[in-house]
């Protein structure tokens, strides 16, 4: 096969930015949280320390550190100090002193208690209250191994934070993204995964190729990824469980940006055309490893998404002379551009509640992560910066996260999120460099 030199640039410059890429009370009971302007007002909310026995002391003070975290990275509340405590609260079953903790301010109440037994288990129980009116808001016990303490924590902050705001938490979620390390012109890309707040990274996939564009399953246990090795680029999906991958499917020409179909049984990609002039969106039954073609135009159509219905596909196009977004019914039908602003607009995500599409935006030598509704109107930058890609979006809809270059010859990518009203943006620790990230639905 032989490829133009302008149509291999006009491909990696369409492909730039991929590449660089239980019981709770009624939700009508929850807390105000006041939002307004894009500006977010924290509630403050006391995390009693967890009282412990058995040998569960570490445990304890584990589950409240990390359930302070969720909730102050969340930006939606502000942990109170410890130290800032009047009362110290020592027995699990008595009432609260509820005054005491309205002197200090705090609008909600979690306690907690542990008890490790002799078979390395965990037992785990926890309450939360309306200080205001002394209401017993949630609470529920938890049995599990002590290296599942962190999920155990993940899991009451989720808890926590539905009751109180009436939205789905997002805690107890994983992200997968590249690795990244060595030196910038010949960086190796290794497929790694970790939970939601940057703890327990490692490496899933060390195989020498240059690994993009992971993608997480609708059930959080394969991911699909695309690898470029000494032989052809390939589409892969990888078990997260038993750590074996297999071959998608061996495609003559580039493939790209794969990504699972809502139901799991289908993967969505973009396939390089015979004369390497063009790239179009496809579909893989992956039971029956048939094809279905879903755009034919003589342009490059890449990073197509799922609506969470399955019944339509965002996906980006230059067939009107830049990148832009367009929309498209499932089965290819009614394809309409969606994006009409400065600059050109790629890498297009729709949320998992179906009221937006995030995407990449590049006008002016900047890179910005914005939304939009799925007819393209209602556009908001969320925010600015060199090189922001990639968005992906908190199994709640509320959360972004993408991938920002440092620059400098020492820099490197680095994950942030943002909320989705633009504020709370901040750095996601990892090991190194890392890049085009994924986020998981909630784990089971």
């Amino acid at each position: 096969m032989t490829v133009k030199p302008h149509a291999v640039a006009r491909l990696l410059n369409a492909l730039l930015v991929l590449f660089t890429l239980c019981w709770l009370m009624p939700a009508a009971q929850a807390l105000d949280v006041n939002v307004s302007g894009g500006k977010i007002n924290p509630m403050p909310i006391a995390i009693a320390p967890f009282m412990a026995s058995g040998g569960a002391e570490d445990t304890a003070a584990t589950i409240s550190g990390v359930i302070a975290n969720d909730l102050t990275h969340s930006g939606y509340f502000n942990a109170l100090p410890p130290n800032s405590f009047i009362e110290q609260i020592s027995d699990f079953n008595a009432t609260p002193r509820f005054a005491d903790w309205r002197q200090i301010m705090a609008k909600a109440l979690v306690t907690g208690q542990t008890y490790a037994d002799s078979g390395g288990r965990v037992r785990v129980e926890f309450k939360l209250f309306d200080v205001n009116s002394g209401q017993l808001l949630a609470g529920q016990q938890f049995t599990a191994s002590k290296a599942n303490v962190r999920r155990v924590a993940h899991r009451i902050a989720d808890m926590v934070y539905k009751a109180l705001l009436g939205i789905d938490g997002y805690f107890d979620t994983r992200i997968v993204y590249v690795s990244e390390s060595g030196p910038k012109d010949n960086r190796a890309k290794k497929l790694a995964i970790m939970d939601q707040d940057g703890f327990n990274p490692r490496v899933l996939l060390d195989t020498g190729e240059i690994i993009l564009t992971p993608r997480f399953s609708p059930s959080s246990q394969e991911i699909t990824f695309m690898a470029i090795g000494k032989d052809e680029p390939r589409v892969y999906i990888y078990n997260v469980d038993t750590r074996q991958r297999e071959i998608v499917g061996s495609f003559p020409n580039m493939s790209f940006a794969p990504r699972f179909s809502p139901d799991g049984q289908r993967v969505i990609m973009s396939l390089q055309s015979d004369d390497g002039q063009n790239a179009n969106v496809f579909e893989m039954d992956l039971r029956s490893r048939q094809m279905r073609q879903l755009t034919n135009e003589a342009s490059i159509n890449t990073a197509p998404s799922y609506a969470p219905d399955g019944g339509r596909i965002t996906f980006e196009s230059d067939r009107s002379g830049s990148q832009q977004v367009y929309v498209m019914n499932a089965d290819g039908s009614g394809q309409k551009r969606i994006s009409f602003g400065k600059g050109r607009y790629s890498t297009p995500v729709w949320s998992p509640d179906g009221q937006y599409i995030a995407f990449t935006k590049q006008a002016e030598g900047r890179f910005a992560i914005g939304v939009m509704k799925p007819d393209g109107s209602g556009e908001r930058i969320l925010t600015e910066g060199y090189h922001n890609e990639g968005p992906t979006w908190a199994p709640n809809g509320r959360v972004l996260m993408f991938f920002r270059d440092s620059q400098g010859d020492g820099g490197g990518p680095q994950l942030w999120s943002v909320d989705i009203t633009g504020y709370n943006e901040q750095q996601v620790q990892t090991d190194g460099f890392a890049s085009d990230p994924s986020w998981s639905p909630r784990l089971n």
